[in-house]
């Protein structure tokens, strides 16, 4: 509704009808300032009333720019009504001096519908400015976040690499610019090498930190390497890890898959923290899965990891794959999309045939992750 006393000026030649017209207008809440001039209106005019015969057919266009404007008319057949309506007025009323309510209504509608009009015109001004800071905020963020990337991906292995007759392959793809997965293999010493593969719970530059963090982690680890604690390496690897995120307090898990390699007795030393899917031991044409379990790194305190091994053929290929890859194959269910994932691994001989299978859209669900183990004498 209009504030009291509203000033209304009332465009019109002088006489006994524009003096009666002010008076119907000015009876509620209302101020009437009549004028024959839209020059002689001040600039706190909440409308105006205009009678056609009061305004030339150029200036209507300017007046409505100006002011909500409702136009007058002693009859609906005056030309010039059209004009002025033609011109953007926002109603117009048809012998005033015989609806007076109807008019003091019209004028308190539209004044309320200026009102509104205003503020949206700001709303979109604001919502203009703020899309306009978002975006400017966004694309700072996703230069960060490439940047990032290019970090992450400096602190992967190369691809392919080989230790001592052993080869590993893989394709890491990020959901996001920043991935919560993360692998790496390196040597232990002149028998023994080193590797792990890690999803990192959620997403983005929370989860990307983490794999930093292990990165740290896992070269400190191998400068206190002992040939003679191969064996249990892989679990105190996952102990400490455990104990180091749940001190940063991020809430952050993983699931990790961490092996020793004995190069000279073909042998894997091997722990698991929740490892999804399990790995696959891929001998010729046979596929199986690595036995064992563990719990999530990072989630409780005070954890064990067990320690498990087997012996590996002169040809093997060992995989393991990040759980993104089970959105990506087909099934209803976790089962059959296990299945699906080990039919398709025994009938690939690498990482680039096994992704090639895989249903991939414009936008991965999780990040995904592929690495193989192949060796001891081929590549």
């Amino acid at each position: 509704m209009a504030n009291a006393r509203t000033l209304i000026g009332l465009l019109d030649t002088p006489g006994a009808s524009r003096d009666a017209l002010a008076r119907l207008i000015g009876s509620g809440q209302f101020a009437v300032l009549a004028t024959t001039s839209v020059d002689a209106l001040p600039d706190d005019v909440a409308l105006v009333v205009a009678h056609v015969r009061a305004v030339a057919r150029d200036d209507w266009a300017s007046l409505a720019a100006r002011w909500p404007t409702i136009v007058i008319s002693e009859t609906r057949l005056d030309g010039d009504l059209l004009q002025a309506v033609d011109a953007g007025l926002v109603d117009y009323l048809v012998e005033p001096e015989c609806h007076g309510d109807i008019l003091r209504r019209l004028i308190d509608r539209s004044i309320e519908h200026h009102r509104l009009t205003q503020e949206h015109a700001r709303d979109r001004q604001r919502l203009a400015e703020l899309n306009e800071s978002l975006e400017t905020h966004l694309a700072m963020l996703r230069l960060d976040q490439q940047a990032g990337w290019q970090i992450q991906r400096k602190l992967l292995p190369a691809s392919p690499i080989t230790l001592h007759g052993v080869r590993a392959d893989y394709w890491l793809a990020p959901s996001l610019y920043l991935s919560g997965d993360f692998l790496d293999f390196q040597r232990c010493d002149a028998r023994y090498s080193f590797f792990y593969f890690v999803d990192v719970s959620g997403h983005g530059a929370s989860s990307a930190f983490v794999t930093v963090l292990l990165k740290y982690l896992s070269n400190r680890w191998l400068t206190q390497w002992r040939q003679q604690a191969a064996e249990t390496f892989p679990a105190r690897c996952l102990t400490e890890l455990n104990r180091e995120l749940l001190e940063t307090g991020i809430g952050k898990h993983a699931t990790v898959f961490a092996g020793v390699l004995d190069h000279e007795q073909r042998y894997l030393h091997y722990s698991l923290g929740a490892q999804m899917p399990m790995p696959f031991l891929q001998v010729d044409r046979e596929v199986s899965v690595l036995e064992g379990e563990g719990p999530p790194v990072g989630l409780f305190p005070h954890v064990e990891f067990p320690t498990y091994g087997c012996t590996l053929p002169e040809r093997f290929r060992l995989w393991l794959c990040s759980d993104g890859i089970l959105e990506c194959l087909g099934g209803d269910t976790l089962d059959q999309r296990l299945k699906a994932l080990k039919h398709r691994i025994a009938s690939c001989a690498s990482v680039d045939a096994l992704k090639d299978g895989l249903v991939l859209g414009d936008e991965l669900p999780d990040d995904l992750t592929v690495m193989t183990l192949s060796g001891f004498d081929h590549a």
